[in-house]
């Protein structure tokens, strides 16, 4: 019989300092343990009796099994420590700063419970740091934007199904009127008064969010701001940006110097091209705001192209380089929230991303200041409707859409609906059909009675049509309540009592806000969309800068100032 650490018993042992039994010899000396082929041949001498059985390294085993879970388990606190160290580490990066209740409206769910995202990115000349200071020149002091301007406006709108998204530029010199305002943090107010829309900034974030708001009537409850050396800290996150300039540029003002073709601008480069005014265009504002989106669409394509937000160190150099350089309102004030904006953000395709700038017509008052012109309703009404305007360009209207009220996800053309008159009233039933119909819906639409009459609307819909249903919802202003899965295939929409006349739900189809025109909206707005990778900057015809007090064309500056390093070498 064997003992359990494989020694037969009743033979005398001794222990050694690793606390395992020693045979010993019969005159009372150690034996030594034969292991491997000497273990072998020992049992071949003894012929087979007598031999002892290789003990297992049951021990062995159980250290390393012991040192393996101690190594995991501190190699899972640290990663903890360094995880929850990076997090806070961002976190505190942040500055926010409130954004009164109502300043720019608050955003409204669709009919089932999505809501859009409406955000104002504003560019700060603010040079209250040394950084931006060396940048920008024109050195103030002080955190406040007491002072500062808005270089940039953007209004960046997220549909509420995520499928599509509207950047819209506000160029800076448009005159609008100011509302009342008063910055909490610096106490500096107004009582209101007619002015260029970027000087709102000088009263605080949030007088420029509810500027923009009163000028477009989008709600606007979020908002972004960075300044000259966030934008260099952003660039050069990313690795920086490629841009293609159609010649020669070079801009006296901003000091943007570039060959003609494409050029990967890093740091104060990618300053240079984002402020130029002179470069390209007419020379003002309108120009810039083009250029703009080219960059803001080559660094959209940076994001998506694979390696940068799958590579952990472009990531934590990318969210380490934004907190630093971004003011954000307090409802997007921490790592977690704004990650979950990126990931909205994301999941809209490039060529779904349609970048415009709002309509402008030059104010009579002041040939170099400009005013909103009547295509800017239609643009304004488009976003504030929710409506994509990535298609608003192209062959179809929105009035054939009911994507006009909110996001479709399956087209009005794919989608067959049984109407049944479930109310009193005659006809009710063929009306609804009929305007289904008319906002291009299959023409296999039908018409019934219902097999009794209904208190409530109800749309049921089969296994696998929720989008379908969707899409009829949005078309007739039904919200979830009314929609129901059933087993049966097909869409069948009953008609209630809650339903008696017009042909959106809420009674009366004057009540539904009008959808916009989506070619109005998108006319002589210099619409484009992120997916547009071979788009230049086209370059100033006109002498719109001067060198040594000479007038010229940003191509004859170029080439004038052979002796000056480019911006991008």
């Amino acid at each position: 019989m064997s003992d359990p650490r494989g020694e037969r018993s009743g033979r005398a042992a001794t222990r050694d300092r690793s606390g395992l039994p020693h045979p010993r010899r019969t005159d009372g000396e150690p034996a030594h343990r034969p292991g491997g082929r000497a273990a072998a041949r020992q049992a071949a001498r003894n012929g087979g009796h007598g031999a002892r059985r290789r003990a297992k390294p049951v021990a062995r085993r159980r250290r390393v099994a012991r040192i393996a879970l101690i190594t995991v388990s501190a190699l899972i606190l640290v990663t903890a420590g360094v995880g929850t160290w990076l997090w806070e580490h961002l976190n505190g990066n942040i500055n926010s700063v409130a954004l009164d209740d109502g300043a720019g409206g608050k955003e409204k769910a669709d009919a089932f419970g999505r809501t859009p995202i409406n955000l104002l990115v504003i560019g700060s000349d603010g040079r209250n740091n040394a950084a931006d200071c060396k940048l920008g020149g024109g050195c103030g002091s002080g955190s406040s934007t007491v002072g500062h301007n808005a270089d940039v406006e953007m209004v960046v709108h997220v549909s509420a199904d995520r499928s599509n998204a509207t950047v819209m530029s506000v160029p800076r010199d448009t005159m609008t009127q100011v509302p009342a305002c008063k910055d909490p943090a610096s106490s500096q107010a107004t009582s209101g008064y007619y002015g260029q829309i970027n000087s709102a900034l000088q009263y605080g974030p949030a007088c420029q969010v509810t500027t923009v708001h009163q000028l477009t009537g989008i709600t606007i409850d979020h908002f972004v701001m960075l300044d000259f050396a966030g934008v260099v800290k952003m660039s050069d996150a990313v690795g920086g940006v490629s841009v293609c300039v159609s010649d020669n540029v070079y801009d006296t003002y901003s000091h943007l110097k570039l060959a003609k073709g494409t050029h990967t601008l890093k740091g104060e480069a990618a300053l240079e091209f984002v402020r130029s005014r002179h470069g390209f265009g007419d020379g003002s504002d309108l120009g810039r705001t083009v250029s703009q989106h080219l960059f803001l669409s080559a660094m959209i394509r940076k994001f998506k192209s694979a390696g940068t937000l799958a590579n952990p160190a472009k990531v934590y150099s990318l969210a380490d380089a934004a907190t630093k350089a971004l003011t954000v309102d307090t409802g997007l004030g921490s790592v977690g929230k704004l990650v979950d904006l990126a990931t909205d953000l994301d999941k809209v395709p490039s060529k779904r991303m349609t970048f415009t700038t709002m309509q402008t017509g030059a104010d009579p008052a002041n040939a170099d200041r400009v005013v909103p012109a009547a295509g800017a309703k239609s643009l304004f009404a488009a976003i504030a409707n929710d409506q994509s305007l990535s298609s608003g360009s192209g062959k179809k209207k929105a009035s054939a859409s009911p994507s006009t009220t909110a996001p479709a996800t399956v087209p009005a053309a794919e989608v067959a609906v049984k109407v049944e008159n479930g109310t009193t009233i005659g006809g009710r039933a063929s009306v609804i059909a009929n305007a289904l119909i008319a906002k291009g819906f299959s023409p296999g639409t039908s018409t019934g009675n219902a097999p009794e009459q209904a208190a409530t609307t109800r749309l049921t819909y089969g296994p696998g049509e929720k989008a379908e249903a969707q899409t009829v919802a949005s078309a007739l202003g039904l919200s979830t309540a009314h929609l129901t899965q059933s087993t049966a295939s097909g869409l069948t929409l009953v008609i209630g009592a809650d339903w008696t006349n017009g042909t959106t739900l809420s009674g009366s189809s004057s009540s539904a806000a009008a959808p916009a025109d989506t070619h109005a909206a998108v006319s002589n707005a210099n619409a484009s969309t992120a997916d547009q990778s071979k788009s230049c900057a086209k370059v100033s015809p006109y002498k719109t800068v001067s060198l040594n007090g000479v007038p010229m064309t940003p191509a004859q500056a170029y080439a004038a100032a052979s002796s000056r390093k480019d911006s991008a070498s």
